[in-house]
């Protein structure tokens, strides 16, 4: 049966599928955000029935993305590639970058068209469409994506960028050649750029509910945008050839942590492995 939209929800953008939930917009209602159909938000229903802290690890993973880019941005990075950018909510990368370097620049790329469509509205609202842009593509694609980021006119090639692949890698899966896509990227920005990357994780969980994990897998299964695990050595390996900044590969929450660490739930703030989030960023010597 077709799925139709929500009375109450808003006029899908074209090319929007209301058949399946996706990932982008199942992520938005967990952040709070409105990007989102009732069959999205029925999912995230059943997954936080599923594992009630989801949105708080969700919101780890925002938390994480601001204190990359922020930490890039004080190194001098004025100009970034987010792949798989997701719906915009709080705390998006051209605002935090700006808030550093107020000639900051940003190419959003996402294969969702209600992602597109928001970040676009966004960017026109907030007078800066000239300044930043969003594309429309699938982040597997770099032999596309990056002469298309680089037609925005908003990206000079000869200075380094902040790449950005935060949330998104473990929807590459694991027969799509995910680290021949991370390095074919890494060989097309110039040296002294970064790369700023988070991934989701069994390996060295210590928290006794592996089965709600596995479950909310399979409950992903049912959606356009299914993920996959893979290992702390696997993730690592996308760093392979960069100097790793401080700590290295970590989990997300323990990466450069702020003040917003105090605020986290008490068994996240005692066990990182919670999160099931691993994060790392590396320079291109």
């Amino acid at each position: 049966m077709t799925q139709v939209p929500d009375p109450a929800d808003p006029q899908a953008p074209e090319g929007v599928d209301l058949e399946r939930p996706n990932a982008a917009r199942i992520y938005d209602w967990f952040l709070g955000g409105t990007a989102n159909w009732a069959i999205d938000r029925e999912f995230g229903e059943r997954a936080v029935k599923t594992f009630p802290t989801i949105k708080s690890i969700a919101q780890l993973g925002r938390q994480f993305l601001g204190r990359g880019v922020e930490y890039m941005a004080r190194q001098g990075i004025d100009q970034f590639l987010d792949l798989g950018s997701g719906v915009p909510t709080v705390g998006n990368v051209h605002e935090i970058a700006v808030s550093v370097n107020p000639d900051a620049r940003c190419v959003y790329v996402d294969n969702e068209p209600v992602a597109v469509a928001h970040s676009q509205i966004l960017l026109e609202r907030e007078g800066v469409a000239d300044r930043h842009a969003v594309i429309h593509g699938d982040l597997r694609q770099p032999g596309e994506i990056w002469p298309r980021a680089l037609d925005t006119g908003v990206l000079d090639p000869k200075r380094p960028i902040g790449l950005i692949m935060c949330g998104v890698l473990y929807f590459v899966g694991p027969d799509e050649d995910a680290l021949g896509i991370v390095r074919k990227y890494l060989s097309l920005v110039p040296s002294g750029s970064y790369f700023f990357a988070s991934h989701l994780t069994l390996d060295g969980v210590k928290s006794p509910d592996e089965d709600s994990r596995e479950a909310i897998r399979e409950q992903y299964k049912q959606s356009s945008t299914p993920f996959h695990h893979r290992t702390r050595e696997e993730f690592t390996e996308f760093f392979d050839g960069l100097e790793l900044v401080k700590p290295g590969v970590t989990w997300v929450p323990e990466w450069h942590p702020d003040e917003a660490a105090s605020r986290l739930i008490n068994r996240i703030a005692e066990d990182p492995s919670f999160s099931g989030g691993l994060g790392a960023m590396g320079r291109k010597p």
